[in-house]
This record gives C-alpha cells, structure tokens and sequence, in this order.
C-alpha cells in the first residue's frame, strides 16, 4: 500500500548530516539551575534519515501496570546501550558533534542512544525526568533529535508550573542541561490532531537513563521475523506490540511521493500498516520565549 509522505522542503536542501553548533545554538537558562539548548534543522538530510531508521531499527513495544492492570505503552523503543553499533553513520556522526561542542562543558563524552517512535497523534510520553541513574543526584545533560513530523515536547518545573512549549521535527536539537533531570519534566503530550508520525534519537552519558525505556534491553538482541498479519498483536520486526482499534479516523491524504512499509502497527490502518503524512516546517516555528541568550 502506498502511504502518504512530505518532508520538510528546507531538508532538501541542506547536506546530510548534523551542521554546526557554536553560535547557532540559542539557550535559555530555567530555574534552579536547569537549561535548554535548541539549535533549528540541526541535521540535515532529516526526512532521509528518519527513513533509514524507520526501516533498520528493530523497534519494539512495552507494557507496564497502571493501576490494576497492565498497559501498552503509547510509542515504539529502542535503546543502544554504550559500545553497541548505532543503526545509521549519522548517528555517530552527531554523538561526535555534540561531544565536541559539549564536551568541555558535559565534562564527559555522550555513550547511549535511546529512540523513541511516536506513531501519530495517540502516541506520547507522560510528563518525566531521566533520573534513573546518576540524574537523579547529580547535573548532566540530554540531547534530543526529532526526525519527522513536528511535534511537541512541553517542559515544566517538578511539582507543577508555568509549561514551556517547543515545536520540534525535521531535524530540531534539543538539549536538556544543569539540573533540568531531576528539577524539571518534560512530556510529549497526546494530539488530537491527525500528525505524521515523528521519532526522537537521545543521546546520554554513560548512568543516566529514562524511565521510559529503562526496562528494556539491547535492541541487537530483539528477533527480526515480522509475524502474521491476521494475528492481532502484530509484531514489529518480530516484537508484539497490540493494535488499538480504529476509531474511524481516515489518515491524512497524500500530498506528495508514495511511500509503502510493512513494519509498524497503526490504529488507522491494517495491523502492518502506517500513514505518514509530513508536513513543510517553517524556520520560524515557536519554541521558549522566557530567559532567552539568543
């Protein structure tokens, strides 16, 4: 089945790959000596990207309990744990950049690699901080990149407060820094909108993890057999992962070049079905507007 598809029309024309940091990063100091960092189409040649990874990473599915029963959680993971061969050279190639850039500050070099995918709209991570690990006590940072459609990622002070809101796809960096960990929370909050599916790549020192993918294990490790269409928890690269039942909804209309996959599960579509539908971002896209150094 051919599946609705359009990129960002600034990624085609910018190289392959992560560009420059330096002066083009704009951070805006928090409280309680939190951070973020965000540097705009940060990596070239996105939408290519995303869909390489798309197709080579052995994304999976979780469950856990909530309350008295137990739950899908609403995206697919991937962890690569430190010393493990990342699924794209572009990868290491934008750990390299943001070591250079932030290494002096960091004090040590990024070591993992977490992916999220979140398939549309219905797909989220509650409000969290990457405390598990050596966050929960001490400063530290984590760098986010978001392929795909826009989407948005809020932030806001432990225990409740004023939300800051940043639209970001296509390539957009995003780095948490200070104490933001465990002083701040951040979440990517359900739409109920009909997006384009978006993936986030986060890069992390060695001991520091996030809950949300904390209790899986190397990705290397998952079987690569798809399983059979007409079984309801269809598997993902040979994972199960349950289908929710369609609500109805009809994906959003193709506007652009076809593109057809058989390895994610959607609510929309037939179990081995996904629609994507991307749309142009602009340079100008919102972010935090607050303590702002650019």
């Amino acid at each position: 089945m051919a599946l609705g598809y359009q990129g960002s029309m600034l990624d085609a024309l910018s190289n392959e790959g992560p560009g420059e940091l330096g002066d083009t990063v704009c951070r805006t100091e928090l409280t309680s000596g939190a951070w973020i960092d965000v540097r705009r189409s940060w990596m070239g040649g996105a939408d290519a990207l995303f869909d390489r990874l798309a197709a080579a990473v052995p994304w999976r599915s979780e469950r856990r309990p909530m309350y008295d029963r137990i739950v899908d959680v609403p995206r697919l993971v991937c962890f690569y744990p430190e010393g493990e061969q990342l699924p794209d050279p572009v990868l290491d190639d934008a750990r390299e950049a943001l070591d250079r850039h932030y290494g002096a500050e960091l004090g040590e070099r990024f070591r993992t690699a977490g992916l999220c995918l979140y398939r549309d709209g219905r797909d989220s991570v509650a409000w969290h901080g990457d405390t598990i690990g050596r966050a929960s006590t001490e400063d530290t940072m984590v760098a986010i990149v978001s392929l795909g459609a826009p989407r948005a990622l809020l932030l806001r002070p432990r225990g409740g407060g004023h939300a800051i809101r940043h639209e970001l796809g296509h390539g957009d960096l995003l780095v948490m820094g200070g104490s933001c960990q465990r002083t701040w929370e951040h979440a990517v909050p359900k739409s109920s909108r009909v997006t384009g599916a978006r993936m986030s790549v986060q890069f992390r020192p060695r001991g520091v993890r996030c809950a949300a993918t904390a209790t899986g294990g190397s990705c290397s490790v998952m079987p690569r057999t798809p399983t059979s269409r007409s079984d309801r928890s269809v598997g993902v690269l040979g994972t199960a992962t349950s289908v929710r039942d369609s609500s109805g909804e009809k994906p959003g209309q193709s506007r652009s070049r076809p593109f057809t996959t058989s390895r994610w599960p959607v609510a929309h579509e037939e179990p081995t079905q996904m629609t994507r539908t991307f749309w142009a971002s602009s340079p100008l896209r919102p972010g935090a507007t607050s303590n702002s150094t650019c």
